[in-house]
């Protein structure tokens, strides 16, 4: 198959989604994959000039090697507003031009704009057309003003879909009330690569590089740290509580909005190597660290929208290695993992340090974490490559 995705999120930098690991898998398999991505993060950057010029990335992988996807980025306007404009006409003009060159046998959406343009483009063509659901698309544009318009789009694309994906239950609930029909979504879990998520791997090196000691408690984050991630309030809540919670450390992987706070909350609070911020790190050690970890945290602000129906992959992957998670209690959440599956859920992130205090008092930690690890042990990668591919070649089958 020639597989065209659509996104309008960083294909390159961001940390892997459903999407690249999907992809990526279905490249090693044989299939072609070409993706048209935006660079999110570009008002950060201090590239100079009005305009972002086109490029083409060749040969990238993020996960498996040797997956050599290809990489499109249109160019556009460099002036907030203006980009969005710019953007739909310039991935509209890339994807006409994909389609003539590549000659895609399906069109995966995971944007708004994009996925719109593709979308009737794919139709007028005959081309199959997914649209999947990986988020409340709408919830994240970051202009408020323009989240409407954006529910607008999606509510248009669905019409023009020949089939919508969501990788959990509150996201397949959120697709039909927007317009999907129920007999045209499926739901296609998200995954673990069950040999390298492995409970027995050993943290011995992670642990030395970061000054972590074997009677330490390691609460662990990783990810994109948004400014409603809760990371902030955990933080301030041990440096008021040094005394109280001697042993716990709390270690986050990854960059985003909230960084540069919390070296200065670590700063404020004297918190040292009681906070430990290691910044964005390669995808393939992420196993090591979870090794190090004892407890995996999700404690985003609960009333939060982004938040509401989205079912993170590094829950699975926190399970996976059979570590006890605290999270939100968030709708998509509990819908999907229920209760006594080993999360424990808190209403607020300044919650969480009592709560790891009363599992471990109470001698709880390895029942709950083994009901975690036995509640995803079939959520393997492969087996949900397969499905998915399968899904592929029907539905080409059947539109042609």
């Amino acid at each position: 198959m020639k597989i065209l995705i659509v996104q309008e999120s960083d294909w390159l930098e961001r940390n892997p989604h459903q999407q690249h690991h999907l992809m990526e898998r279905m490249a090693i398999k044989g299939h072609q994959i070409r993706v048209i991505d935006y660079p999110i993060d570009w008002p950060t950057n201090n590239n100079g000039g009005l305009l972002y010029h086109r490029e083409v990335h060749d040969n990238i992988s993020k996960i498996k090697e040797n997956a050599n996807i290809q990489v499109t980025r249109p160019g556009f306007i460099k002036i907030k507003g203006l980009n969005y404009m710019s953007l739909f006409f310039t991935h509209k003009n890339e994807i006409k031009r994909q389609i003539r060159e590549f000659k895609p046998d399906v069109i995966i959406a995971f944007g708004i704009l994009n996925s719109y343009n593709a979308s009737k483009i794919a139709k007028k063509y005959g081309i199959p057309f997914v649209y999947y659901f990986i988020d409340v698309l709408h919830a994240l544009i970051p202009e408020k003003s323009l989240q409407k318009i954006g529910k607008v789009f999606t509510r248009k694309t669905i019409e023009n879909t020949d089939l919508v994906i969501t990788i959990n239950k509150k996201l397949s609930e959120f697709a039909v009330s927007m317009g999907s029909k129920p007999d045209s979504t499926i739901l296609i879990d998200a995954g673990i690569d069950l040999k390298d998520f492995n409970p027995d791997l050993d943290a011995s090196s992670i642990k030395n590089e970061y000054g972590i000691k074997d009677n330490d408690i390691v609460l662990f984050f990783m990810g994109w740290i948004y400014e409603f991630a809760g990371m902030k309030e955990l933080a301030r809540e041990l440096g008021k509580n040094k005394e109280k919670y001697p042993d716990f450390k709390i270690l986050i992987v990854g960059d985003g909005d909230a960084y540069d706070e919390l070296c200065q909350i670590q700063k404020d609070y004297d918190l040292g190597d009681k906070l430990i911020l290691t910044g964005k790190q390669p995808y393939t050690k992420i196993p090591e660290f979870l090794a190090s970890a004892d407890f995996c945290l999700l404690p985003a602000y609960i009333d939060e929208e982004i938040m509401q129906d989205i079912v993170p992959i590094k829950l699975y992957e926190y399970l996976a290695m059979k570590k006890v998670v605290i999270a939100s209690h968030l709708p998509g959440i509990s819908k999907e993992f229920g209760y006594g599956n080993g999360i424990e859920y808190v209403q607020k992130a300044e919650e969480v340090l009592e709560v790891v205090k009363k599992i471990l008092d109470e001698g709880r930690y390895d029942e709950i974490a083994s009901s975690g690890r036995e509640y995803v042990k079939n959520n393997d990668w492969e087996a949900i490559t397969d499905k998915f591919e399968k899904t592929l070649e029907n539905l080409i089958s059947t539109k042609k």
